[in-house]
């Protein structure tokens, strides 16, 4: 939080000036220039360490077939990895159904042209779970310094229009800011299922709303 309050009083001396505050917002529109999503390979099996080794080899290749499109290693990490018993209900009774491994990649991708062809060469290579496609802006500051002078901007002609239409005389200069914040709203697509056989899916990174909000106050005289 930022606040920002002048040393000098405004206005002459024994005449008491009011305090008028306004909120304002300040709204930048970019578009995305990186995604990163959640790639899962899941096998199951009666033999736990048949399923892990089911799991490590077609993870390793979808691994393989990321960095085979550029993609570094350093842009490739582990979001989850867990084992858990499957079982049956069958009038009422517990049946232990085998094992299922889950190994879900968090994949960081720069060039959002092949944000779909890295999601079905995965599916090829043996994902059978896509979650979490995220778009999202590597300079946020540059963005939400845009929209904070735009909340200032906000908060100004707010002020002007309050105090012209009760004829009050007005301190454009506000006497205290307090910065609420910002906020950048990254565009996510609902996580799904995806099954071998699909190819060609397009994703649209559209646009993300960089937000900042603010509080200022103002002095002002009744007209007189």
């Amino acid at each position: 939080m930022y606040n920002y309050r002048p040393q000098n009083q405004f206005g002459p001396p024994k005449q008491k000036w009011f305090v008028m505050k306004v909120n304002g917002e300040g709204t930048v529109e970019v578009r995305p220039d990186s995604a990163s999503v959640n790639l899962g390979v899941i096998t199951e099996n009666k033999e736990l360490i048949a399923a892990q080794k089911e799991n490590t080899k077609k993870s390793t290749s979808v691994i393989n077939s990321l960095v085979s499109q550029g993609i570094s290693h350093e842009r490739i990490k582990t979001f989850d990895y867990r084992i858990d018993s499957d079982y049956d209900y069958i009038e009422g009774k517990q049946i232990f159904r085998g094992y299922k491994v889950t190994n879900i990649l968090q994949v960081k991708i720069e060039d959002l042209s092949i944000v779909g062809k890295v999601v079905d060469e995965a599916v090829q290579s043996g994902v059978n779970y896509v979650s979490n496609v995220h778009f999202t802006v590597k300079n946020k500051d540059l963005y939400y310094k845009q929209a904070l002078q735009l909340a200032i901007n906000d908060c100004i002609e707010k002020a002007k229009t309050i105090g012209s239409t009760l004829n009050v005389h007005l301190i454009p200069t506000p006497s205290l800011i307090v910065e609420s914040g910002t906020t950048v709203q990254p565009l996510t697509h609902q996580p799904e299922t995806l099954v071998k056989g699909i190819s060609s899916t397009q994703f649209e990174p559209g646009q993300i709303e960089v937000k900042a909000n603010i509080m200022a106050e103002f002095q002002y005289l009744p007209a007189q």
